[in-house]
C-alpha cells in the first residue's frame, strides 16, 4: 500500500496504471502476479522528477539530503529497487532460477544428495540457456529477505525450495512475490507451491522391515534437523514401526554433518544395553558412523548393522560396504528442473508430484545380531 503521507500525488485515478485499484503497489489481484513498478512511480509518489529517482538509488550526489530521504522512504516501503524498472518495461527474462539454502556450508560442501540434486537440475535448465543462482545464508529469516529482494528486482525467473520445515513461511511468500517456484518437498498434501516429493515414510518402513527381520530389536536412529519436515516422516514411521513390534528405537538429533554424525554414533554404542543396529540420515554421517565404531573396536556387521538413508559413492566404497535407501538423486533433480520450468511457462494451479520411493539395496554392512537370528516366514512382525 502507498504511504499515507504520499496519498494526495494522485497515484490510483488510472485503473490500468500500476498506481490504480487493479494494480495497486503492495496490493496484486488475486488472479494475477504482484504488478512492475517502475522508476516514474516512485518519483510520482515522491514528487519528484525520474533523474531524482536514479540519482538517490545509486547514491550519486545532487540532492539534497531530505529529498534523498524522501525517495529512498518511498522505495524501501515499496520494496523497489533499480533493476526492477529497466527490466520490467523491456519484458525481459533474466534466464536464472534462483535457490536459497540455509544450511552450513560445510554440510553441503561433503554432502553428494546436493552434489547430484543440483548436477540434474542444472542439466535440465542449461537446455534452455538458463542458469543457476546458488545463495547459502545463515537462517530462514535471511531466505526471507532474500527473497523480497530478488522479486523487488526482478533477479530471477524461478525460485528452487528446499528443505521444507514445520509450519514453513517460505511458500506463502514466495506464493505472494509472484515468482514462479516448486518446493522439493512436501508428502503430497496442497499448499501453495507446486511441489515434488518422496514417501519418507515408506522408505522408512523398509528400513526397519528389513531390520526387524533380521532379527534386531534395539536400533539407534541418527537423524537430521528435526524441524524438517522430512524428518518428520521418518520419525512418524518409526514411532509406527515401534508401536506395531515393540521394538526400541532410540532417534538422535543432529546437523547432517560428519562431526555429529560421529558425535551421535559414540553416545549411541555407548548405551547399555548396546544397540545392534544405527540408522543414520545421510551417507556422510552413516560412513563417519562406520569411522567411530572401527575406532572402539566394534565390528561391523558383527557386533552393529549399519544402514545409511542415501546412497553414494561413500557407502559403495566404504569397508564393508552399507546398506542404503538408493534413488536417482540426478532424475529428482531433472523432474524438479521440469515442473518449475512448467510453472514459469504456464503459472498452472499448484499441484504436487511424487518422485520414485528410494528402494532398499542390502550389502555388507547389515546381519542379524550377535547371538541372534533372522524371523522366520511366520515370525516377521506385522509392519505397516
Amino acid at each position: 500500500m502507498p504511504p499515507k503521507n504520499h496519498a494526495s500525488s494522485g497515484a490510483g485515478t488510472d485503473p490500468d496504471s500500476p498506481g490504480g485499484p487493479r494494480g495497486a503497489p503492495g496490493r496484486p489481484r488475486a488472479d494475477a502476479s504482484p504488478p512492475r513498478l517502475r522508476s516514474t512511480d516512485i518519483a510520482r509518489l515522491a514528487g519528484v522528477s525520474v533523474a531524482a529517482v536514479s540519482i538517490a538509488v545509486n547514491g550519486r550526489p545532487g540532492l539534497s539530503d531530505a529529498t534523498r530521504k524522501r525517495i529512498l522512504d518511498v522505495a524501501d516501503e515499496l520494496n523497489w529497487r533499480p533493476h526492477l524498472a529497466a527490466r520490467a518495461l523491456k519484458g525481459a527474462a533474466n534466464d536464472v532460477v534462483g535457490i536459497v539454502i540455509a544450511r552450513p556450508a560445510r554440510t553441503l560442501g561433503v554432502e553428494p544428495f546436493f552434489a547430484q540434486f543440483l548436477s540434474g537440475l542444472q542439466s535440465c535448465l542449461s537446455n534452455r540457456g538458463i542458469a543457476t543462482q546458488l545463495l547459502i545464508v545463515e537462517d530462514t529469516e535471511t531466505q526471507l529477505t532474500v527473497y523480497r529482494r530478488w522479486a523487488a528486482e526482478n533477479r530471477v525467473d524461478g525460485l528452487v525450495l528446499l528443505d521444507l520445515a514445520v509450519d514453513d513461511t517460505r511458500p506463502p511468500l514466495v506464493a505472494s512475490l509472484g515468482i514462479p517456484a516448486v518446493v522439493l518437498g512436501s508428502h503430497g498434501n496442497p499448499m501453495e507451491l507446486t511441489s515434488v516429493w518422496v514417501d519418507d515414510h515408506a522408505a522408512t518402513v523398509s528400513i526397519l522391515r528389513h531390520l526387524v527381520a533380521l532379527g534386531h530389536r534395539r536400533i539407534g536412529h541418527v537423524s537430521g534437523t528435526v524441524a524438517y519436515q522430512h524428518t518428520q516422516r521418518r520419525l512418524r514411521a518409526i514411532d509406527d514401526v515401534r508401536e506395531s513390534t515393540g521394538i526400541d528405537v532410540t532417534s538422535v538429533a543432529t546437523d547432517y554433518s560428519d562431526a555429529q554424525g560421529a558425535s551421535a554414533t559414540r553416545r549411541l554404542l555407548e548405551a547399555s544395553p548396546r544397540h545392534t543396529a544405527l540408522v543414520y540420515d545421510n551417507d556422510v554421517m552413516a560412513v563417519a558412523g562406520l569411522g567411530v565404531a572401527t575406532e572402539m573396536g566394534i565390528p561391523v556387521p558383527g557386533e552393529v548393522s549399519v544402514v545409511s538413508f542415501d546412497d553414494s559413492v561413500l557407502t559403495t566404497m566404504a569397508h564393508p560396504s552399507l546398506t542404503a535407501l538408493t534413488r536417482d538423486t540426478f532424475a529428482l533433480g531433472t523432474l524438479t528442473a521440469t515442473e518449475l520450468l512448467r510453472v514459469m511457462a504456464e503459472r498452472p494451479a499448484p499441484r504436487a508430484v511424487q518422485a520414485p520411493t528410494p528402494r532398499l539395496v542390502v550389502r555388507q554392512s547389515t546381519a542379524p545380531p550377535a547371538g541372534g537370528r533372522s524371523a522366520g516366514p511366520c515370525e516377521f512382525p506385522e509392519i505397516p
